[in-house]
């Protein structure tokens, strides 16, 4: 088996000559026999192998499982890294299941790992019948073909060099060589959906089809190698139609509509994993609520999925990793001419001139006469009406702003200028009247200065 899984690692090229390859070992006879054939192979591959173990602390045995992990690498002479995570603290935590908490803290602990030990290369143990069970795992989660696709055998710095092989090849390496293991009590626990899918439901297929992991896995990897088509058309249209903003992204909702629907399921997964960092818990349900909102009449509208919010913005479709943090209501009093800073970001200028000069985008002047001081300087508020100038009346401003298109955001963002009524939206739109006439010697004048231009 040594030859066999030597050749796998080559043609598959999940190691480099030279590189320090980190092993997650649990303890298990998979994990195990990752140890053992990397070991035993590492003078072949020319690499140097550390161990990580993690205790997950969701069964009173674990301690025990860590110490048998020490013993085993001290008897094989290999590095051994440890660490602790409350796992079941951390699922209530952030509100997620024991299984998903479980494999977030045990990714983080090893990423962490790997870069503290200068490791390029990060191995994992799942084998063949792992692969089936990912596979219908996913299936019954409702996950499209990416989703099938189940696990590579090299992501990112993540390899399983053991995906080709059974466990019950694996097992009988373990029994020839003589290597200990433990069990996990936790994966007979029928609370969670993956071992119910090993025990029950794998069997019950082994019954029509012997050879159903072989088949199921065969199939994983023709979606493989079908994503990995996808993923350069992905790749092209997210440059074409995104663009980074801050911590998320910005997509063009009209480009976004014209793709083919195949593609755009896609092209706003890959989206999601970039903002996200990974797409755990997204499931092809939530890919079909952001197509809704995409298609739906609603021109501004929300979601709140795991980990992330998507907010479509008139022409334009947010991604972040978490809501926007809405406006605070400010109250800015301008007893006079002053500098005066805005908590959004931006400035206002008010000074006293004694000729009008020229308004602009970022520029507005009254006839002190009429408006007077005191003014003020706040955001908006429900119920506020406005004369725009060059309107024959006034309207809500609420109404104003839908019929420009004003995001939700920047609505409670926008300063307004406030006297006998609303005077000005700050850089947007002024009222009607009260412009200085010609020979005003008292001209009010505003500068707004905004920090998002």
């Amino acid at each position: 088996m040594d030859d066999e899984f030597i050749r796998v690692v080559r043609e598959n090229r999940l190691v480099a000559a030279g590189d320090r390859v980190l092993v997650a070992v649990s303890g298990g006879p998979d994990s195990v026999a990752l140890l053992a054939l990397l070991q035993r192979s590492a003078l072949a591959l020319g690499i140097a192998v550390t161990a990580a173990h993690l205790d997950h602390r969701m069964r009173r045995e674990s301690a025990d499982d860590a110490r048998f992990v020490a013993r085993l690498c001290a008897k094989m002479g290999v590095e051994l890294v440890t660490g602790s995570a409350d796992v079941p603290v951390l699922a209530r935590a952030v509100g997620e299941g024991l299984e998903a908490a479980a494999r977030r803290a045990r990714r983080q602990f090893l990423q962490e790992t790997a870069d503290a030990r200068g490791c390029a290369v990060i191995a994992l143990g799942h084998h063949r019948g792992d692969q089936a069970e990912t596979f219908l795992h996913r299936l019954l989660r409702g996950a499209g073909t990416s989703g099938l696709a189940a696990m590579a055998m090299k992501s990112d710095r993540f390899v399983r060099p053991l995906l080709p092989f059974s466990r019950t090849r694996l097992l009988k390496f373990l029994a020839a060589n003589g290597l200990p293991c433990v069990e996990d009590a936790s994966n007979l626990d029928p609370r969670f959906t993956r071992n119910r899918i090993r025990h029950s439901l794998l069997p019950l297929m082994r019954s029509f089809n012997p050879r159903i992991d072989e088949h199921l896995t065969a199939l994983s990897r023709r979606f493989s190698v079908e994503e990995d088509f996808w993923r350069q058309q992905e790749d092209r249209s997210l440059a074409e139609i995104a663009c980074t903003d801050g911590d998320g992204m910005v997509l063009d909702c009209p480009k976004l509509l014209a793709l083919h629907p195949a593609l755009r399921a896609r092209v706003l997964r890959r989206a999601l994993e970039q903002v996200r960092g990974d797409l755990l818990e997204i499931a092809s349900g939530h890919l079909a609520a952001i197509d809704s909102l995409l298609h739906g009449e609603r021109p501004q509208g929300e979601l709140h999925l795991p980990r992330a919010w998507v907010g479509r913005r008139y022409e334009r479709l947010q991604l972040r990793p978490g809501a926007p943090v809405p406006s605070e209501p400010f109250l800015i009093e301008v007893a006079g001419p002053g500098r005066f800073s805005l908590p959004g970001g931006g400035v206002i200028e008010v000074s006293l001139v004694d000729q009008a000069g020229q308004e602009g985008i970022g520029v507005a002047e009254f006839d002190a006469a009429a408006i007077g001081f005191p003014l003020q300087l706040r955001n908006f508020r429900p119920g506020d009406r406005f004369r725009p100038a060059g309107s024959a009346g006034a309207k809500k401003l609420k109404d104003f702003f839908i019929d420009r298109r004003v995001e939700k955001e920047e609505r409670r963002r926008l300063p307004l200028l406030v006297g006998p009524e609303i005077l000005w939206l700050a850089g947007l739109r002024r009222c009607e009247g009260y412009r200085p006439a010609a020979g005003c010697r008292r001209v009010v004048r505003i500068v707004y200065t905004d920090s998002y231009i």
